[in-house]
């Protein structure tokens, strides 16, 4: 086959226009016995509404890969730049951080 180089080695294309990002601060998952849903959501001040800004489906087994590679990726940061502070965190140690609540957040997707 042409696209496989003779390392037999994946070649991964990164398009210019999915090389920008998007931004998301907050990630809604859900799961059935075949797949895990996680939607990434953008909440902006003073908005009622929150759009999803991007939908990614994946299996089981693909979603527990991906937990092992952010929770060794959030150890080499945190190894190099010091601990990740948590908003709530931060205010239980007495600072005036702002949590918005969640508890009764309704999404739809």
């Amino acid at each position: 086959m042409e696209n496989e180089n003779k390392n037999n080695q994946l070649q991964i294309e990164l398009k210019e226009e999915v090389a920008q990002g998007t931004y998301a601060n907050l990630a809604i998952i859900t799961h059935s016995t075949s797949e895990f849903v996680v939607d990434f959501v953008r909440i902006m001040p003073g908005l009622p509404k929150a759009g999803v800004q991007s939908r990614i489906v994946m299996t089981p087994e693909h979603a527990k890969r991906l937990m092992y590679a952010l929770q060794d990726n959030v150890a080499k940061f945190e190894k190099e730049f010091g601990p990740i502070r948590m908003p709530e965190e931060q205010q239980q140690a007495g600072s005036k951080t702002f949590v918005p609540p969640l508890s009764d957040f309704k999404g739809e997707a």
